[in-house]
C-alpha cells in the first residue's frame, strides 16, 4: 500500500463502477488502519445507490465508495486504541476518503475507522464475519421483544432473522416466491405465499424489501397483529385502511441496528449459537467488482455476494 492511499469501488454516479485508487484521510490516536480482507454487497441499499433510486438523505451524493460489511486486520493503531497490531476486526463501513463520499464506505483495500466502530472478531469465521451487520440488523427487530412467527424472503437477511428467532424458541414460517430460495431451512419451514393463504399469524417481518405485498401481509394478521418493515424501500407507503382498521393492526418499522445488537450478534457467533453457514454464495476477487455487483443485484442464486481484498495488499 502506498501511504494514505487504498484501492476502492467507486461509483462516480449511478451506474458507473470501477475499481479505482483514491486518498485516505489521515489517522488520528483515536483511529484504526484496517487492512481489509472481505468486504459484502448489499443487494438492497446498494442497489439503490448503483440505480439512482435512492431517496435522497444528509450526506448523499457522488462520487461515492459504497458498502457497509467487511472484515479485515488492524495493520497501524495508537496505545490508546484498546487494539494491538494484527487484531482482525469486523468495520461496518468508514468515511475516510476526504472528498469522495462513504455510503458507506466498505468496499476498499484500506480503511481509516474510529476504534470504537471496531469489534474483534476471530480470523478463523474469515468471510463469513463480514455477515455481523445483516445479523445485527435482524437482532434489532427483537427490539420492542417481538418475535416473528411468519418471515416475508429468504435471502440472507431472511435466513438470519429465521436462525435468531429459532435461538428464541420460536419455529417460524418463511414465504419466498423465488423458486431457488426455498431450500435451506434449518428449524423452520420455508414455503411459497401460496401456501400462507388463510392463516394467521401474530408477528409478519418482511425482509423483502417488496411493498405492492402489504395489504396481502395486513390480510395475515390476527386481529392486533404487527407488520414489520425491516426492508429497505424507495416508495411512499400505503395500504387499505378499513382492513387495518378492522383488524387494529400495527405497522412497525425497524430502524438501523445498533451497537448493542452488533454485539449481541458477534457474542452468538463467537459462541457457535448463531451459524453463519450457508448463507455467502459467491466470492469475488477485488478486480472484477463490476463483475461482483451485476451479479449480486441480478442472479437470484446469489444470496451474499462477498469481495476479496487481499490481492490488494
Amino acid at each position: 500500500m502506498i501511504e494514505n492511499k487504498a484501492s476502492v469501488v467507486l461509483l462516480k454516479k449511478p451506474g458507473e463502477i470501477r475499481v479505482e485508487q483514491i486518498n485516505l484521510d489521515p489517522l488520528t490516536e483515536d483511529d484504526l488502519l484496517v487492512e481489509n480482507f472481505y468486504s459484502g454487497i448489499s443487494s438492497g441499499t446498494e442497489r439503490l445507490l448503483f440505480e439512482g433510486r435512492m431517496p435522497s438523505f444528509q450526506g448523499m451524493g457522488y462520487p461515492l465508495v459504497p458498502g457497509y460489511e467487511c472484515f479485515g486486520k488492524v495493520s497501524s493503531c495508537s496505545e490508546i486504541s484498546g487494539f494491538t497490531e494484527g487484531d482482525t476486526v469486523f468495520v461496518p463501513g468508514a468515511t475516510c476518503y476526504g472528498d469522495v463520499k462513504g455510503l458507506f464506505g466498505g468496499a476498499s483495500s484500506h480503511l481509516v475507522v474510529n476504534k470504537n466502530r471496531a469489534i474483534k472478531m476471530p480470523f478463523e469465521i474469515g468471510s463469513k464475519n463480514v455477515l455481523l451487520a445483516l445479523a445485527a440488523t435482524a437482532h434489532h427487530i427483537f427490539a420492542d421483544n417481538s418475535t416473528p412467527d411468519l418471515i416475508i424472503g429468504h435471502g440472507a437477511l431472511g435466513r438470519l432473522l429465521a436462525r435468531l428467532t429459532v435461538l428464541r424458541g420460536k419455529s417460524p414460517t418463511v414465504v419466498d416466491k423465488t423458486a431457488n430460495r426455498l431450500s435451506g431451512a434449518a428449524g423452520y419451514e420455508v414455503c411459497t405465499p401460496g401456501e400462507v393463504v388463510g392463516k394467521q399469524f401474530d408477528c409478519i417481518v418482511d425482509v423483502s424489501g417488496d411493498l405492492s405485498q402489504l395489504d396481502f401481509l395486513i390480510s395475515l394478521l390476527h386481529p392486533g397483529g404487527e407488520v414489520v418493515l425491516a426492508g429497505f424501500y424507495q416508495d411512499s407507503i400505503s395500504f387499505d385502511f378499513v382492513p387495518t382498521f378492522l383488524k387494529e393492526a400495527r405497522i412497525r418499522v425497524a430502524a438501523q441496528w445498533q451497537q448493542s445488537d452488533l454485539q449481541a450478534v458477534s457474542d452468538l457467533v463467537i459462541s457457535k449459537q448463531l451459524n453463519l453457514e450457508g448463507i455467502i454464495s459467491h466470492e469475488v476477487s477485488a478486480e472484477n467488482a463490476p463483475y461482483a455487483y451485476e451479479t449480486a443485484f441480478n442472479d437470484t442464486s446469489c444470496l451474499k455476494m462477498i469481495i476479496d481484498w487481499k490481492g490488494y495488499h
